[in-house]
């Protein structure tokens, strides 16, 4: 089950609606051929306009009419095949149509757009390309999706991480201190993504964007962690989903 099939019967399995419809589409979706085997060790930096903890990872509707937000990964170290990705990155932003879930919408989302690193050499531009592919859901049609390249950078000063994706998006943020000690984690959230499998929660201090729409906000979602991911990850959640979804038509 290719990249888009997988995000689109979770939506299913957690929604419990459309399962049938969905399963039947992601069987003619199926990927043909192997990609090479990668690895990936990084960080996350990702952002939105809900409040904390975002909502969406649950199911549930975003706090504001939309979700309009950004993940951004890091690569401490990586390889695609033979192709080392040390030191690149990826972006992604997106938004969901007002007053429904992100889950509940996906794959009609207002749009989807994937930032690549520009440092990337033609062989690296492929690999991030294909790894782009499958740790970001196929949230939009595609007219309303779009790759491009530009610098990624981010800057950590004190507890502060200020991330740049070109002059498209700029945000700046920073993780809660809970009572106990240390920042909040979330485990496990309802949207089982390998590389959101936990996350430490925060706050932005400011994020805006302007391409395919343009906001502003403060004082909104903030998430962060540090993983390391690889092809396998991807294909046994699939697997499990496309199981999921099986049981989910047998019910029915």
């Amino acid at each position: 089950m290719n990249h888009r099939s997988r995000w689109m019967v979770l939506a299913a399995v957690i929604l419990g609606v459309g399962t049938a419809a969905l399963m039947a589409r992601a069987e003619s979706m199926k990927a043909s051929g192997a990609n090479p085997a990668w690895k990936v060790t990084g960080e996350l930096e990702e952002s939105c306009s809900c409040d904390g903890a975002c909502p969406c990872w649950f199911g549930n509707k975003p706090t504001k009419a939309t979700c309009s937000g950004n993940a951004v990964v890091f690569i401490t170290k990586g390889t695609y095949g033979k192709v080392p990705l040390d030191g690149l990155a990826i972006a992604q932003a997106v938004q969901s149509p007002e007053g429904k879930s992100m889950m509940e919408s996906m794959g009609s989302w207002k749009f989807n757009y994937i930032y690549l690193d520009e440092k990337a050499n033609p062989e690296q531009r492929k690999a991030l390309e294909a790894i782009a592919g499958q740790i970001f859901p196929p949230a939009a049609a595609k007219e309303n999706s779009k790759i491009q390249y530009t610098a990624i950078t981010r800057k950590i000063d004190g507890k502060e991480h200020a991330v740049s994706v070109g002059s498209y998006l700029n945000f700046s943020a920073h993780l809660m201190q809970s009572p106990m000690g240390g920042a909040p984690k979330i485990v496990n959230p309802m949207i089982p993504d390998p590389i959101h499998k936990e996350y430490s929660q925060g706050t932005t201090t400011r994020q805006t964007y302007k391409d395919a729409a343009e906001w502003d906000f403060s004082n909104s979602n903030y998430m962060y962690n540090t993983f390391t991911v690889t092809n396998k990850d991807y294909e046994e959640l699939a697997a499990k989903m496309e199981h999921s979804g099986m049981e989910g038509m047998e019910k029915k």
